[in-house]
């Protein structure tokens, strides 16, 4: 499946990379219909466009011919349907970088409604690391594209706004100083982020500074519009110089919630067998501070409540660990594993996955779970009953944000046993000049050590499928993410090799809206054994 993105410049990826586009007309053709996407464009439209209202008088014959070539580049006749009086462009909501956007800004909203603003902060941040630079700032020269971006440009700064009341409601003011410092600078004329340094300043025992935000932005206003500042900032002006109470930060949600643990691991197993198994992986993640189990059993038919209830206490009773059960009827397990997760703040959904999960692409019933859920998902995709001389944890990392993500949970089951965290990288390859993954394990143990409290222990194979599954033939378990690209690419060659040919249980992880607390900042390398995963 292809991925369009205009959140910058117009860029179409693929199976294997990046699309080659052709010249000015064809990219702007396209620009026009991922514009229009799933609406019809008519030809005229087209030729208006393209021409800037002067078209020649073989503009059809050009709308065609661009028509016809932009097919070609795709490689898929039926995306671009023909229909009077013009074309039509089909795309999945996933597949347009916008589109992914606008869902995650929904989201945003709807978790800070219901006042969950720390998921509301990562939904957002998600959403606007989507964006790699000016929207369609490679056709910024086309008289068409100049109202969309525009009008692009204002919905990233809406939802720039929204993540810094986010953060404001998680007591972030003093952090939040500097950031609004540039925006400021980069918008001098926007009155919402002066506002928001202002309260920043103010809420950090900052009120002088404060004030003189308010008398440049003013001034600002009345030199280059003629304008007062609008009731709202004069407002905010008025309530820093009496000290309004109002102006103090709310106490946070977490300060009044109850006592606690801060983390719960939610299990969610389709039977008994399987259940044991992922009790085993759970119990070691529940037995660590201020953490908790929730085991729950989802069921089809409510005749089974009683008997499944009994099961899952029995279950949790013996159990060392902290453990509470939900036991329901559903004829929805994603949405409702994905709302049970938010009511319970959990930080990791541990499931078993599909038996499908190793083929070319991942379940559709997932997709809900995968893009809705706050917390990461793990999915126990293999379990073998010999574990031999198995030992250790071992994690195939190559620095991507979902190899943080399942990496972080290894070191906290490696934490929790006792035993060995393994990180396997590539080795060298003399026929590209491409360096060994050793310096990228070092950055990630030192990030393991700082934050988990455990060393790890470097291991480097060939970057064959074949040298992957012998590295981790002793594993005990293994841990390896799956690549936000899974929508269009599935799990990757690499991870299938894993889930069908290795002998250790294989532990699937796909990384939730926050980051890995291990991860640096923008992290993003190639260590992989596949380009698609």
């Amino acid at each position: 499946m292809l991925d369009f993105r205009i959140l910058g410049p117009l860029d179409v990826a693929g199976e294997h990379g990046a699309l080659r586009l052709g010249g000015p007309k064809q990219r702007a053709t396209l620009a026009i219909l991922l514009l229009n996407v799933n609406r019809v464009v008519s030809v005229d439209r087209l030729a208006d466009d393209l021409y800037a209202g002067a078209a020649p008088v073989t503009a059809v014959t050009q709308v065609q011919r661009q028509i016809s070539e932009l097919r070609k580049v795709l490689g898929a006749a039926d995306l671009i349907e023909t229909r009077t009086p013009g074309y039509v462009l089909h795309l999945e909501p996933e597949q347009l970088d916008l589109h992914r956007f606008e869902r995650l800004v929904t989201d945003a909203g709807r978790s800070m409604e219901s006042g969950e603003a720390a998921i509301a902060a990562e939904l957002l941040r998600e959403a606007l690391a989507l964006w790699r630079g000016a929207a369609l700032s490679d056709l910024a020269y086309e008289s068409f594209t100049q109202p969309a971006i525009e009008r692009l440009e204002e919905i990233r700064l809406a939802a720039l706004e929204q993540r810094v009341e986010a953060d404001f409601a998680l007591g972030r003011h003093g952090e939040l100083i500097g950031e609004l410092e540039q925006l400021v600078a980069e918008h001098p004329l926007r009155e919402r982020f002066a506002e928001q340094l202002m309260l920043a300043l103010y809420r950090s025992g900052r009120q002088a500074e404060a004030l003189d935000v308010y008398r440049a932005t003013r001034e600002r206003l009345v030199e280059a519009l003629g304008l007062e500042p609008t009731p709202s900032l004069q407002a905010l002006e008025h309530a820093i110089l009496i000290h309004d109470p109002s102006l103090e930060p709310a106490r946070r949600a977490a300060e009044s919630a109850p006592t606690g643990p801060s983390h719960s691991v939610l299990v969610v197993a389709s039977g008994g067998k399987g259940l044991e198994a992922l009790l085993t992986i759970a119990e070691p993640l529940g037995l660590l501070p201020d953490r908790e189990l929730i085991v729950a059993s989802l069921l089809e038919d409510e005749r089974e409540l009683e008997r499944e209830a009994a099961a899952a206490s029995a279950r949790c009773a013996a159990l060392l660990a902290a453990c509470r059960t939900a036991i329901f009827t559903t004829a929805n397990p994603p949405e409702d594993i994905v709302r049970l997760a938010r009511a319970s703040n959990v930080g990791l959904v541990l499931m078993n996955a599909p038996p499908e999960i190793d083929a070319d692409r991942v379940p559709g019933v997932l997709t809900a779970l995968f893009e809705r859920s706050p917390s990461d998902v793990a999915m126990l995709a293999t379990v073998t009953a010999d574990g031999g001389s198995a030992a250790g944890v071992y994690v195939p990392f190559g620095g991507g944000d979902h190899d943080w993500a399942a990496l972080e949970l290894g070191a906290w089951l490696a934490s929790a046993t006792g035993d060995a965290l393994r990180l396997v990288g590539t080795k060298a390859d003399s026929t590209t000049s491409r360096r060994d993954a050793s310096r990228l394990l070092a950055d990630a143990s030192l990030a393991t050590q700082r934050t988990v409290g455990i060393a790890t222990v470097p291991v480097l194979a060939e970057p064959t499928e074949e040298a992957l599954v012998a590295a981790v033939e002793r594993a005990a378990l293994v841990v390896v993410g799956i690549s936000p690209r899974w929508r269009h690419e599935g799990i990757g060659a690499s991870r299938r090799a894993l889930v069908r040919r290795a002998r250790p249980p294989v532990l699937l992880v796909h990384r939730g809206p926050r980051p890995s607390g291990l991860a640096p900042h923008g992290s993003s390398t190639r260590f992989t054994w596949t380009l698609e995963g």
